[in-house]
């Protein structure tokens, strides 16, 4: 029998807030969970290097289906030997599987049963993406895991369209699996819709098991509404997926919400937040926000986190970076990234060390006094 192409491996369940340690075994390496997955969307990961991301200790990275598709093109990365060659990375990447892009990018978008039609957001060209498609080009690109391509509802949507869409959603997911090619070196997992509804999440769910998938996302949140609102979803949606398989929250990665759900059973979570912030000059500390580009730090000399031990902060003042983000040198860019992805490794970290302890809860408890999330009117993401 062949070895799965993906495995999870359940190494202990905290004590004291019920949260998964663990490990996901793929072709191309093995990373601990929980996890923070730095997003790649164009097979880079803006302004860092693959040796980079090693040295800050990411275990994978994700890139982007419909992005990839459209430059350079699936057929050239795959000429290429796939993404892990194309982009010189030899650990694991998931791709997602372009619906988000799809739904989020497109006004024009027509929704069939056969797929979405919609015009390229670049030069406007008529699209067509569809379950067999989306695969074919996962498939092209090689990553370890790959996503089923789903419908990506509003917030808020109807119980009604929300109905009929968690069906389409169940129904393009059986076209995925009988569509994919290579199912012994990309695992595929499938994705968890259903809004805010208790029973259409259930509804979702059991299908979707029922598929034996080698994992599960949770999809449709972090798309506007109220983090109590994913909490609460969370609290219903994950004890529905199977414990011997990796649970995947999509499009999440602010400090709360990454130990909130990983206290609510998530092992991995991605997010272009990190990354898009540190562009516009905001960091990540272990005091809260910090907007460099503000007129206090001009003549500041400290370090931008002096609880961080990153690059960025052991060669570099505030004063520094702020007078290079102000002045649009790509410099400050890549200390500001470099800090907010190092940042929230180290919190993963941090989150896998303290569930190996069973103090969770207490770890979460900490975090959110020094971080601020206890002040009234702090400033948090």
């Amino acid at each position: 029998m062949t070895q799965p192409a993906i495995r999870y491996e359940l190494i202990k369940t905290c004590k004291q807030s019920g949260a998964r340690l663990g490990i996901v075994h793929t072709p191309h390496g093995s990373f601990e969970t929980p996890a923070f997955m730095p997003v790649g969307t164009q097979a880079t990961v803006k302004t860092m290097s693959p040796e980079e991301l090693k040295e800050i200790g990411a275990g994978i990275i994700l890139s982007n289906t419909y992005h990839l598709w459209l430059r350079p093109g699936n057929d050239i990365v795959k000429e290429a030997g796939g993404l892990h060659k194309f982009m010189n990375w030899d650990r694991p990447i998931l791709t997602d599987s372009g619906g988000f892009q799809v739904f989020s990018l497109s006004d024009l978008r027509k929704i069939k049963e056969e797929g979405v039609y919609f015009r390229n957001h670049l030069n406007g060209d008529k699209l067509f993406l569809s379950p067999e498609k989306s695969i074919q080009i996962q498939n092209d690109l090689g990553a370890d895991i790959i996503m089923a391509f789903d419908e990506c509802p509003p917030y808020p949507a109807t119980y009604e369209y929300m109905l009929e869409s968690v069906d389409r959603t169940t129904r393009w997911a059986k076209r995925c699996k009988e569509a994919h090619q290579r199912p012994e070196e990309q695992g595929l997992f499938g994705i968890v819709q259903g809004g805010e509804f208790e029973d259409l999440r259930k509804r979702s769910a059991e299908a979707l098991v029922d598929l034996d998938l080698p994992g599960y996302a949770v999809g449709g949140l972090s798309v506007g509404e109220p983090k109590e609102v994913m909490y609460r979803v969370l609290e219903f949606t994950t004890p529905l997926l199977p414990v011997n398989k990796p649970r995947y929250l999509m499009g999440v990665g602010s400090p709360d919400a990454l130990i909130e759900g990983a206290i609510r059973g998530i092992d991995m979570f991605d997010c272009v937040l990190p990354t898009r912030i540190a562009r516009n000059g905001t960091l990540m500390t272990s005091q809260g926000r910090l907007v460099i580009k503000n007129a206090q730090y001009a003549r500041d000399f400290g370090p931008l986190d002096p609880n961080c031990d990153c690059y960025a902060c052991k060669n570099y003042s505030r004063a520094y970076v702020r007078h290079l983000i102000r002045s649009g040198e790509i410099f400050g860019l890549r200390l500001t990234t470099y800090h907010n992805l190092y940042f929230l490794l180290r919190l993963m970290e941090k989150v896998r060390q303290a569930i190996r302890e069973d103090r969770l809860l207490d770890f979460r408890n900490e975090f959110f006094e020094q971080y601020g999330f206890n002040k009234p009117n702090a400033k948090n993401f």
